[in-house]
């Protein structure tokens, strides 16, 4: 009888457990099928229901401040969430971009060279024009009155070597490689995305020279 009552208390907390698991789950699924909210930056806290808000690209706006949200937490440069149809400041987001930092890798300089490179002769040489020069001889494009190209499309099968080619151009040009997935740029809430790619090319700048390798 004893064994039998040990094996229904393991039982109850298993089925405490799961139950506690699935209502998680029910509440996870519920937040993500609600509508993509805006991004935005506090401005300044105006009375304790009204908020000044900067929206990009639109600008700033006076909105609503949800009941669920302390007064308190909302100072000037917090980054917020507006509900796409009333505007309504319903959350707080965190200062710090997590997936950024965490799925971006940087590389001071990499190893590799254009002659680990097999069969791709051509895409070399095009590569080093567009990319390489610019970087090793602006002048050349300043007295010609050129603009120098932003960057270029690297496409084909995986294992064709596009990944290996820009660390080959990095290295050759003294260049920090900072490769990013791009479907980590594709964010829920509007705005974010945008915000992404501006902090992106932000530690670029820190980093520079750099050369920004974004996968996929």
């Amino acid at each position: 009888m004893r064994e039998k009552a040990q094996n229904v208390r393991r039982l109850e907390a298993q089925r405490n457990d799961w139950n506690a698991k699935v209502r998680f789950i029910k509440e996870e699924l519920m937040r993500l099928q609600e509508p993509g909210s805006y991004v935005g930056e506090v401005v300044k806290l105006m009375g304790k229901k009204k908020v000044l808000v900067k929206v990009h690209p639109e600008g700033k706006y006076v909105v609503d401040l949800s009941p669920n949200i302390d007064p308190t937490l909302v100072t000037p440069t917090t980054r917020v969430a507006l509900k796409n149809d009333s505007y309504e400041l319903h959350l707080i987001l965190p200062n710090k971009i997590d997936p950024l930092v965490s799925l971006m890798k940087v590389e001071k300089v990499p190893d590799s060279t254009y002659e680990m490179i097999g069969g791709c002769d051509k895409q070399i040489k095009e590569i080093k024009e567009v990319v390489e020069l610019p970087i090793k001889h602006p002048q050349l494009f300043e007295a010609l009155g050129i603009q120098q190209p932003k960057g270029v499309l690297l496409y084909g099968p995986p294992g064709t070597g596009k990944t290996l080619l820009a660390r080959a151009v990095a290295h050759h040009t003294d260049c920090t490689f900072i490769r990013v997935s791009g479907s980590e740029l594709v964010q829920k809430y509007i705005g974010e995305g945008s915000r992404l790619v501006r902090e992106l090319f932000v530690m670029a700048r820190t980093h520079a020279p750099s050369i920004i390798f974004i996968d996929e």
